[in-house]
């Protein structure tokens, strides 16, 4: 049986308890090692604490920031028989949001925390515009501490209503509600049985069987070029098949050239094969001789890219120096890094850290774009700093937009 991977982010308002559901899951999944666990064991006797205190299992992750080894998210990595998981623990104040587009940036599911007691506040909110923003294709909603509001059904079903109409609202397409309680680990491994008005399933029952893969198997066939292998008299492009599929014989578009051909052969791991599927790493032969390049986009069918050097996108401003209008910056979309200059931010003056937005750009060469509510991979950008190279602000196009 193939053991596929979900990577998922979780997010929540201060003291909702998402350092503790992260040491439930962990330890309850049995991936916690076990030093680690008498480490947390002794911690906790030392605090007066008669049982572990699973939220020490992420403290060191968090001293790990404050000391500037990690920057931005804590990743844990665990796996059961049916799947592996890579769990980006975001932070969750205000201020951190960009760490919180980082971490989901990449991810298929965001757990969204909420106490019982306090219900669906700000920073929920918060949580889930971002998650609509970078398009997450699973939201959970984790309604935690419910053994603090007496595992009633009626407190869960007024949180999940509340969320519900905020979803409606930032057109979030679905989200699936949890009941749980971190602390005794009900519903988080194991169904529970204080709450039997729940049928089920547990949280990592869910993560376990939630569909993964298909928003890249699903979009158009989209190949950047990474690296041009030189082989005597022949050429591989080199670099991940970032969604859809490529066969031997398929006729392909290379952008921005328009130029037009047929694939001669596809090589996974040196091993020739007739057909590839994202997110595989490849190498394509081209039939006839190309002037193929780093940053070029290789697309099969009709359903091609936009090619534009006006480009309007949503974006997050990561960086604590501002953004404004007409600053020059660099734009890296999948392999390509091109010059732009910020023509309009959504009627802003300047974007700060942590602000979400909307800018356009002019830029010195033309992208294949896609929009990215139809890929994630090639509907995103960063602007960056041409001075120092440091990140400035994530995007993510919205074609549809006047420009």
């Amino acid at each position: 049986m193939t053991v596929d991977t979900l990577r998922f982010a979780t997010a929540g308002s201060v003291d909702d308890g998402k350092s503790t559901l992260v040491g439930r899951l962990l330890h309850d999944s049995k991936s916690v090692l076990a030093d680690q666990l008498e480490a947390v064991e002794h911690a906790s006797r030392n605090r007066g604490q008669d049982a572990p205190d699973l939220a020490l299992l992420t403290d060191g992750l968090r001293a790990e920031r404050e000391q500037g080894i990690t920057i931005d998210v804590a990743y844990r990595y665990f796996a059961t028989p049916r799947r592996r998981f890579i769990l980006a623990d975001t932070p969750g104040h205000v201020q951190y949001t960009r760490n919180m587009v980082t971490g989901a940036s990449t991810a298929e599911l965001a757990i969204i925390l909420v106490d019982a007691r306090h219900g669906v506040v700000e920073q929920t909110r918060r949580h889930a515009a971002v998650a609509e923003l970078l398009r997450v294709p699973h939201v959970v909603l984790a309604v935690n501490k419910m053994d603090r509001a007496g595992c009633e059904e009626q407190a869960f079903d007024r949180i999940v209503e509340g969320f519900a109409g905020h979803a409606a609202e930032l057109g979030l397409p679905g989200f699936t509600p949890i009941p749980v309680s971190a602390l005794v680990g009900d519903n988080v491994v194991e169904c529970s049985a204080h709450m039997g008005w729940y049928p089920g399933p547990a949280l990592l029952e869910f993560l376990e069987r939630v569909p993964v893969g298909v928003e890249a198997a699903d979009a158009p066939a989209r190949f950047p070029v990474q690296y041009v292998i030189r082989d005597g008299e022949f050429r591989y492009y080199a670099g991940q098949l970032v969604s859809g599929s490529l066969r031997v014989g398929d006729r392909v578009t290379v952008h921005p050239s328009g130029g037009t051909t047929e694939i001669a052969g596809i090589d996974v791991l040196g091993t020739a094969v007739e057909e590839a599927f994202a997110p595989q790493s490849i190498s394509l032969r081209l039939a006839g001789r190309r002037d193929v390049s780093r940053g070029a986009m290789i697309t099969a069918g009709v359903d091609v890219p936009t090619l534009t050097r006006d480009v309007t996108a949503a974006v997050c401003h990561l960086a604590d120096r501002p953004l404004r209008v007409c600053d020059r910056v660099l734009v890296r979309h999948t392999t390509t890094t091109v010059r732009a200059v910020v023509r309009d931010l959504g009627g802003a003056t300047a974007l700060h850290a942590n602000d979400l937005g909307r800018v356009t750009l002019r830029t010195a060469e033309p992208l294949a774009l896609d929009d990215y509510a139809v890929s994630r991979r090639t509907g995103a950008f960063i602007l960056i700093d041409p001075a120092d190279g440091a990140t400035l602000t994530a995007g993510m196009v919205n074609l549809n937009s006047p420009k």
